[in-house]
C-alpha cells in the first residue's frame, strides 16, 4: 500500500509505534537503542498515564479510531 498525505504518514507512525510498545510491554526489548522507546514518545505526544499495558490498550483505541478516519472503506494500515 502507498501512504500519501500527512494523515496517512501519520497512521503509518501510529502502527510503528504501536509494534514497539507490543514488543516492549511483552518482551523488554526496544526498537532501538539510542532513540526513546516507543513508550515514552506514545506518553510524551499522546498525554497517556499508566504502566506499558494500559497505555498499549489506550493507544490501540487512539489508533483504531484514528485508523478508521483516515481510512473510512476499511483499507490501509
Amino acid at each position: 500500500m502507498e501512504y500519501v498525505g500527512k494523515d496517512q504518514v501519520n497512521v503509518y507512525r501510529m502502527k510503528t509505534l504501536l509494534m514497539g510498545l507490543r514488543l516492549e510491554a511483552t518482551t523488554g526489548m526496544k526498537l532501538t537503542n539510542r532513540a526513546p522507546s516507543a513508550y515514552a514518545i506514545i506518553k510524551k505526544e499522546y498525554g497517556l498515564k499508566g504502566n506499558k499495558v494500559s497505555v498499549y490498550n489506550q493507544f490501540l483505541q487512539i489508533y483504531h479510531n484514528e485508523l478508521s478516519r483516515v481510512f473510512p472503506e476499511g483499507k490501509g494500515a
